[in-house]
């Protein structure tokens, strides 16, 4: 399907952008398991940003978790000297026992602040590295003390971003983007090596999972010559075919952040409205494209990084984290679109910001470490949405209607554009009752 069209669209649009509601048994010697137990049971915290750790080294990348939130990889630093240059090493979080801990993952000779690391379900870390104009892939665990490697194999370009753990948690995939078309690859996951699956016309980037058996991939598109960006779905089991996914305005930029597969919720950012605005819609319904208000707080940038799995048919209730960016630092926003208010939440101390996941039962779970603590977890409770509704005044002068819907601040004309059904790939979501 597509989700398409701005405010004024007709019900046979899968989605329309309109005025809405606000709203192992491996041998392993964990590291800081002993003070993660006091610390990994942290409840809500205060309002407001929490100052960054003021000793950690700049993170060269992110921290990767893989679908189920089990464990999660990242570069971090080994120890040294003041003016020293910092040597970079994995580390793999094992999250999904009773204290989480870390197993640092050193080979022979420092990694490079470039190489990118992606955790698999096994408890094995995927690496790539950049050799000259080779991407070369290998696989780390740990062996007793030491660290294990298991080559993959190279593939010969001059830059390849991984691309977020596939849901089925064996595979792993490389999107080598180009001016008039981008590859991707499976480099982890196949029977000989990396494997080309799909050469896609046009530049891509992104990457969010559609589906749980990681069989879907959105990206985000811009055809060869230029034009807008467009989200489109890549069938994996179809020899990568390609279905556009998002069309609110012919000339918009629409991209997918993130996808929810049980509820089917879509959280996209899009200049529709007629500038940039983060909003949200739902994969397979009737129901508009909404961009609330209170996700664009002033003089901060939102970002959002984990949905709440494990509600089926109810979008409207899932919680979203986002991460909130401004001059104070970083910290942590919660929002459901049932609810038109977005929670500020001060984030840990020393937390790998945009990095966390949720349980079914609405518990955020966002990684930490600092001085105190070389590995943590924080867990955080779903603020409630009760109690008086905020004001639906919309800063670009419009009101909110009768039923106290939020204004979407859209300000160009509507368009309609033309579904397109998304093949057979199994994503439909009936759309929920009025």
């Amino acid at each position: 399907m597509t989700v398409c069209a701005i405010e004024g669209g007709t019900a046979g649009a899968a989605a329309t952008a309109d005025p809405g509601p606000e709203e192992s048994g491996e041998p392993e010697e964990p590291v800081g398991a002993e003070s993660a137990g006091a610390e990994g049971a942290a409840g809500a915290v205060p309002a407001g940003p929490a100052a960054p750790w003021a000793g950690a080294p700049p993170a060269p990348g992110t921290f990767t978790l893989t679908a189920d939130g089990a464990y999660g990889a990242r570069l971090t630093a080994a120890p040294c000297a003041p003016g020293e240059q910092r040597a970079w090493y994995p580390e793999r979080w094992t999250l999904d026992g009773p204290e989480p801990y870390a197993v640092p993952l050193p080979l022979h000779q420092p990694e490079e602040p470039d190489a990118q690391v992606v955790p698999l379900a096994d408890g094995r870390v995927l690496i790539r590295r950049r050799v000259a104009d080779r991407q070369i892939f290998s696989l780390l665990y740990p062996t007793g003390p030491a660290t294990g490697e298991l080559a993959l194999g190279a593939v010969e370009c001059d830059g390849m971003t991984l691309l977020p753990p596939s849901p089925d948690g064996s595979s792993a995939y490389g999107l080598s983007a180009g001016d008039h078309s981008s590859l991707l690859w499976l480099v982890a996951g196949g029977a000989f090596g990396p494997e080309l699956v799909a050469e896609i016309p046009g530049h891509c980037s992104g990457g969010v999972w559609l589906d749980r058996a990681g069989r879907m991939l959105a990206l985000d598109r811009q055809l060869p010559g230029g034009g807008p960006v467009k989200a489109v779905a890549v069938d994996l089991e179809r020899n990568g075919e390609v279905t556009p996914l998002l069309q609110i305005a012919p000339s918009s930029d629409d991209r997918l952040l993130l996808a929810d597969p049980d509820s089917g919720l879509l959280l996209i950012r899009s200049d529709a409205p007629g500038h940039d605005r983060l909003g949200w819609g739902v994969l397979g319904s009737c129901l508009p494209v909404r961009f609330p208000e209170c996700l664009r707080p002033a003089d901060v940038a939102v970002t959002p990084f984990a949905v709440q799995p494990g509600q089926m048919l109810m979008p409207e209730s899932c919680a979203v984290a986002l991460r909130i960016d401004g001059a104070a630092g970083s910290w942590v926003g919660v929002w459901r679109p049932q609810g038109r208010r977005l929670h500020q939440l001060a984030a840990p101390e020393g937390w790998s910001a945009g990095a966390g996941y949720w349980s079914r039962d609405g518990v955020l779970h966002l990684p930490y470490a600092n001085a105190a603590t070389p590995c943590a977890v924080a867990r955080i409770e779903a603020p409630g949405d009760d109690g008086p509704l905020p004001e639906t005044g919309g800063t670009d002068g419009t009101d909110g209607d009768a039923s106290g819907t939020e204004p979407s601040g859209a300000v160009t004309p509507p368009v309609v554009c033309k579904p397109v059904p998304l093949g057979q790939a199994p994503l439909h979501r009936a759309a929920p009752p009025d």
